[in-house]
């Protein structure tokens, strides 16, 4: 009975094993058959880019961000306080050759490191190549340009402050926004750099985006086509966020925003009519036009922090010294600067306006823009918690606004009516809202060879859907990426689950749906792989979907802390969903079916054999008594 019962227990175990074995073989083929492999470009070092949740949120509809002109829409890049700008990304040539460029309103010319340049530093894309442009023309020097020495080509020379500056030759060509703009690629002027200084040398941006006011202006020259409205506007992030959103174009702007007069006459830069400050509700006592001396209160995208006349700086850290006298002062995190700073105030930058008082910019027609801490703060990048003054001295007397003071406002230059409007909302959401705001698709680029016989290889223009990234309708089964970090945290697996979650907000999808598939370390570089897979609810990902996210990946939309150290997109994987046969499609029905066949089986065999035992035991052998009479002799 025993050794029955064994047999039939083996037997049940083998047939469970080769079954489940079965199904795990065809799932497993299912999903290792080749996926779509295609590399991406290291992405350049990340710095402190978490992310926190503004207090603000005044959110704009849709239909505020819609105008009866198309707009070049694109997404801001790096962290203002870490890297000293903003980058956005343009295209140009054809096929097109692409550039990250720093949003300088100050500057009039939007000029790119060139291939015959012969001081240019290491950047991070690629020097330009006329040659490699079919659509490339050298502007012929004439009366109303400055020519080089063989009087061939118009020049230009720009000189900044900081003692920097970048020299070279002027060319035409189609310059384009990507595919997230709904601006078809345009023809602008535009600098090829021949020689370049100072921070223009060692900074990681290819080159400027020139917004200012001037014919060279990138705005001025989409302006003159009619192509836009003469207005744009700027969006950058906050303390740990960076990013923002750009628009080159009219929008409609919103009921609360804020605006002061421009005066385009009295000097090149955009400026406001800056009245008075208020800190914690106090008015600084000032002499009346203090902030109106020679340019006035000028707006420069390209200046991180602020710079007040030298009794404005002082008044205005009298006053925010009163207001946090509790906070411990402690030095900077240079010694070569004084920077006025303050230590225990928290990590968390959404409480910082419980701690640091509000201030209030009040414009001569009586409108008022409410500042954040994050406004007139940067974080001390040595200790903890620790904030410093963003506002500094400035040895003239004109009052410059930097980034730091817009950050998490929406700026808009409204050159047609020499105004700029002032909204705060957060601009990590406004991006969305710009993004998805319905515009119409842009229209594809058609390159125009100048030699007829030659052929143009196909490239992933940003000027044409990236439909050949994924082609085909099918849908994506799922989607992994391998993610190298170099860090010294030996902590880095634990907070593997929180830098899941980021990735999730970056590349926008739902936290269920990221999955840590496998980690390997060697030293201190980690290689991560990650996954991401279909919502709880679908069997695939949609092609729309899938584009999306493989394109934030591709272009290295994700920003992520500092904390996690650095980190590299090394490749991405899309695994089509496949077909199932008819064999794996009812796999799991057969399994069932198998199982309570055997069941049956078995209970029956157990049935038959309790049903034998007990004929036995009602019938005793003979034998069994003979033996027992052998065993047991009478006794007398």
């Amino acid at each position: 009975m025993a050794r029955c019962c064994f047999y039939l227990t083996s037997f049940f175990l083998i047939v469970c094993y080769v079954t489940g074995f079965h199904i795990s073989t065809v799932d497993a083929r299912n999903h290792q058959r080749p996926p779509m492999v295609l590399p991406l470009r290291l992405s350049s070092r990340n710095h402190s880019l978490h992310r926190h949740v503004d207090n603000l949120r005044r959110h704009l509809q849709q239909s505020q961000l819609r105008s009866s002109t198309p707009n070049a829409r694109t997404r801001l890049y790096d962290d203002l306080l870490s890297n000293g700008y903003h980058t956005t990304r343009l295209w140009i040539g054809s096929p097109p050759q692409e550039f990250a460029l720093i949003v300088d309103t100050g500057s009039t010319v939007t000029y790119v490191p060139c291939s015959s340049c012969s001081h240019c530093g290491n950047h991070q894309d690629p020097r330009f190549q006329p040659d490699m442009s079919s659509t490339y023309q050298p502007v012929k020097c004439n009366p109303s340009c400055n020519c080089d020495d063989e009087q061939k080509q118009c020049t230009y020379d720009r000189r900044y402050a900081e003692m920097s500056s970048s020299s070279g030759v002027l060319g035409e060509d189609l310059v384009s926004f990507g595919n997230e703009s709904e601006l078809a690629p345009q023809r602008a002027v535009f600098g090829c750099e021949n020689v370049e200084t100072g921070e223009l040398y060692s900074q990681r941006a290819d080159g400027i985006m020139g917004l200012g006011r001037g014919r060279l202006s990138i705005m001025d020259q989409l302006v003159d086509k009619d192509v836009i409205g003469d207005s744009f506007s700027l969006c950058y992030g906050g303390i740990d966020v960076g990013g923002g959103a750009m628009v080159l174009g009219e929008i409609t702007p919103p009921s609360d925003m804020v605006f002061s007069h421009s005066d385009p006459f009295r000097s090149p830069y955009y400026n406001i009519e800056l009245k008075e400050i208020h800190v914690a509700g106090k008015q600084l006592k000032l002499p009346a036009g203090v902030f109106d001396g020679r340019h006035g209160t000028v707006l420069d995208s390209g200046t991180t922090y602020a710079y007040f006349r030298r009794d404005a700086f002082a008044a205005f850290r009298d006053a925010i010294l009163s207001a946090v006298h509790f906070l411990e002062r402690i030095p900077g995190p240079d010694p070569h600067y004084h920077d006025i700073c303050f230590s225990g105030a928290g990590s968390d930058v959404s409480k910082l306006q419980k701690i640091f008082p509000e201030v209030e910019m009040v414009f001569n027609n009586g409108k008022k823009l409410l500042l954040s801490p994050e406004n007139y703060l940067f974080r001390h990048t040595k200790v903890s918690g620790a904030y410093c003054l963003g506002i500094f001295p400035n040895s003239e007397s004109t009052t410059l606004l930097g980034g730091i003071v817009v950050q998490n406002t929406l700026v808009t230059y409204d050159r047609g009516n020499d105004r700029i409007g002032f909204l705060k909302t957060n601009c990590s959401e406004l991006w969305r809202r710009v993004q998805f705001s319905g515009a119409p698709a842009p229209a594809p680029l058609v390159l125009h060879s100048k030699d007829t016989s030659m052929e143009i290889p196909p490239v992933l223009s940003p000027s044409v859907s990236p439909s050949n990234v994924l082609s085909g309708s099918y849908h994506i089964g799922f989607i992994t990426f391998d993610m190298s970090i170099s860090t010294a945290d030996s902590n880095l697996k634990r907070n593997l689950k929180e830098l899941g979650k980021l990735i999730s907000e970056e590349l926008e999808v739902d936290n269920s749906q990221v999955r840590l598939l496998n980690v390997t370390s060697q030293g201190k570089v980690f290689l991560v792989r990650w996954g991401i897979f279909p919502v709880a609810s679908a069997n695939y990902i949609s092609t729309t979907t899938a584009l999306s996210i493989i394109l934030r990946l591709r272009d290295h939309r994700m920003q992520l802390p500092e904390k996690f150290g650095d980190y590299k997109l090394v490749e991405w994987n899309a695994e089509p969903l496949r077909k199932l046969t008819w064999w794996q499609h009812h796999s799991l029905p057969m399994l069932v079916g198998s199982l309570t066949v055997m069941i049956l089986i078995l209970s029956v065999i157990g049935i038959w054999l309790v049903h034998q035992h007990r004929q036995q035991a009602a019938y005793e052998p003979v034998g069994a008594s003979m033996r027992e009479q052998e065993l047991h002799p009478l006794q007398f």
